[in-house]
Formats: structure tokens, sequence, C-alpha cells
């Protein structure tokens, strides 16, 4: 008995349908399989593409400068003097411009101040930096103009505020060249933020920008919060780093008192743990594919005892013990590939809700996650079938027949 691959399918596809709820269950267990793999791994490569964004929205070829030095060599001598140290100051942050490696530089304050315009007030987070912080954090300008080019100790009234400032202080009236008083000074509105400008830790529609240096009077200290400094290029990255921390350790003593990172550093170890997160992540939803291959192997034996007859007067009439192997083999991996395939299009429905209910989030499912769920799926239907496959090739056709 010749039994041809279009038979063979037909056979399968009559043995699916003639146990409907038998089917349908090792349905679903393949399809949630399937769809938990692809909504997990949407949601660990959404949050990796989130940060990856969020840190490319800081700028480009930055080096970041932050005082205090991150260490973990426990006390050290200075400490135990009673000493701390020291202050990142206007003038460490002017002298980093002297290497040819270092295009510009935004030295940055942050705090935050009861703003007010007549009747209307709420507290605001403020920014204070130079002229130059516009152009490093790629950010724009809705209305008016920045903060101007100006030197970093000079402290003039002039603010830029953000769109939510301008709706809740100004509603419908015109904010350029209005006076608003942040704490006990008064600014005068010189622009308006764009759409553009979120980035980790600040909402700029929601901030207030001013120079450095009356961010500096405003919050009575002298030390910055930190340094951006932006280098000329990918390839200066490294350059610039060493000239700060060379410069700085000169200018504080020979103490080597400040953090020095790079944007890319920062972002490869983000990328790193995220993505780790993303293969953990799938690789837990995929132990469900192995309790649903479990399950169509019970299922399979089951079915097996329950069709001896069928199988017996298949050998009577001349099937081979290969072609019963091939015949429940094929079943269980054509079960396996409509569950997969029913259950990326089901991770895939799940995704699209993800972005539509957090937009800030790309969940798209990777495609090496689609991919290895369909394969192991279509591995695990065929290996958890092998098992009932064997037995019934092996069945006696006689005692088949009399449903022994």
């Amino acid at each position: 008995m010749a039994l041809h691959n279009i038979d063979v399918l037909r056979f399968s596809w009559r043995a699916l349908r003639g146990f409907p709820s038998r089917t349908l269950l090792m349905l679903i267990a393949m399809a949630i399989g399937v769809s938990a793999v692809v909504l997990l791994t949407s949601l660990g490569e959404g949050a990796r593409r989130y940060v990856t964004g969020e840190f490319a929205s800081l700028g480009t070829n930055l080096v970041i400068v932050f005082p205090g030095r991150s260490e973990t060599a426990g006390i050290n001598p200075s400490t135990m003097m009673g000493e701390t140290p020291r202050d990142l100051t206007l003038e460490d942050a002017q002298a980093l411009l002297r290497d040819r490696s270092i295009r510009r530089i935004a030295p940055i304050n942050v705090g935050s101040a009861v703003v007010s315009r007549q009747n209307r007030s709420r507290e605001v987070v403020i920014l204070g930096s130079n002229h130059d912080l516009l152009t490093i954090r790629h950010w724009q300008v809705g209305q008016g103009r920045f903060l101007p080019q100006a030197d970093l100790d000079r402290a003039s009234p002039v603010a830029v505020i953000g769109s939510k400032i301008r709706d809740e202080l100004f509603a419908a009236k015109r904010a350029l060249g209005e006076w608003i008083r942040i704490g006990d000074r008064r600014f005068r509105v010189i622009g308006v933020m764009g759409s553009e400008g979120r980035s980790i830790g600040v909402d700029v529609q929601e901030s207030i920008i001013i120079p450095v240096a009356s961010a500096q009077q405003l919050f009575n200290t002298a030390s910055l919060f930190r340094i951006l400094v932006e280098a000329k290029n990918r390839d200066a990255i490294e350059t610039a780093k060493q000239f700060v921390i060379a410069l700085l350790q000169e200018r504080h003593q020979g103490e080597r008192d400040v953090t020095v990172i790079t944007q890319d550093a920062v972002l490869q170890t983000f990328d790193r743990i995220l993505g780790a997160l993303t293969y953990a992540v799938g690789g837990i939803a995929a132990i469900s594919l192995a309790v649903a291959g479990i399950l169509i192997m019970n299922v399979m034996l089951v079915a097996v005892s329950q069709r001896t007859a069928e199988i017996g007067l298949l050998k009577a009439l001349g099937a081979a013990p290969q072609q019963i192997l091939l015949l429940i083999l094929t079943e269980a991996v054509m079960l396996s590939a409509i569950g997969a395939t029913a259950g990326l299009l089901l991770g895939q429905v799940g995704s699209y809700f993800i972005r539509v209910s957090f937009p800030l989030l790309p969940a798209y499912a990777p495609a090496w996650a689609s991919t290895a769920a369909l394969t192991v799926a279509l591995i695990t239907g065929l290996v958890f079938s092998l098992l009932p496959a064997r037995r019934a090739a092996r069945l006696d056709p006689v005692l088949a027949l009399s449903r022994r």
C-alpha cells in the first residue's frame, strides 16, 4: 500500500477534523505558548528600543561629567581628614573648551522653584544652562528664541519656558516678552520650547530653562549638577574623555574627584541588560511550548489507543510501519503548525494593543523571536509525537483489528 504526500496530508487533516474537541485543546495549548513568546519578547525589545531612543535624544558624541568620583575603594585618606571633593564650577566648564576634540559644552544646574504670574503659580523644574544646550540635546524652540550666546558667569533675567508651562501660566495670551516670577526673582520670557524635547529624567515641556549663572544665584550654589561635553565626532569621544579627566584632575590639585562617562558606554550597558532580559523572558515563555508538547504527546497517546482498529486496518491493507509513523507525525506537525500560526497572529495582535495603550513603548517582537517560536513549536510537536507514532507503528494488525 503506497501513500502519496497528498494522501498523507488528507488523512491527517481528516483525523484532526474527526476529533474537534481534542484538536481544539492542542491548538489552544500551542497558540498560548507561541503568543507568550511573542508578547514577552516584544515587551523586552520595546523596553530596549525605548531606552536606546531616550539616550539618543540626549545628544550624540556625548561625554558627561559628574562631581564626585564613583568608586568602591572604601574610605580614602581625604575622607578621614574631613575633606570633601571639589565642586564642578563654571570655570571648570569653560576650561574644557581648550581641547580641539571638544566641540561645545553645556553646564547644567537643576532645581525646583515656585513660578508665578499674576494669580497663577505652580512648582516647576528649573534648568540652568547655556545657549549650546539646545544644539547638544537636539531640542527645538517653538516660539521666540533660546538662551542668548553669552559668558557663562553672566546672570541674565531671561527664561525659555515649556509649552505646558506657557499654557498654564498664560492660557491663550501671548507669553513672549512677558515677565514671570521664579522664586524671588523676575525673568522675561524670550522663548517657548517646541513639541520635541523629551529625555530621561526631564520633560522639557514642563520645565523652564534659564542661564546657568542665574540658576546658581536662584539656588544659592556655586556647584554644577553636571557638564555635558560634545566631542567633535565619534572617534574623538575617548580623546575628549581623557582630556576632561586630566584637566579637571589638574585643576582640582591632583585629586581625581569627578566621574566621567560616555553616552555610548551607558547605552551599551543598558542594551546588554535589556537584551539579556528579552532573551530571558523569551526563554521563560518558551517553557509553555514544552508544556504544550507534553500535552500533545499525552493526547496523541490517547488518540492512538482510540484509533487502534483504524491503524490495524491500514496495516492489514499493507501499510508499512514507516508509513504509519509518517501519518502520526504529519498529524502532529500539522497541528503544531496551525497552533503556532494562530499563536503568532495572537501575539502580534497583543503587541499592537500594547503599542496603542503605551505609545512611547515600541513593542515589536524581534524577528528572531517569532522565527524561534515557530521553529520550536514545530520541533516540539514533532519530538513529543515520536512516542505515540512509534507505538502506533509497532501495533500488530490482527490484535489492533480486535482492539487489543
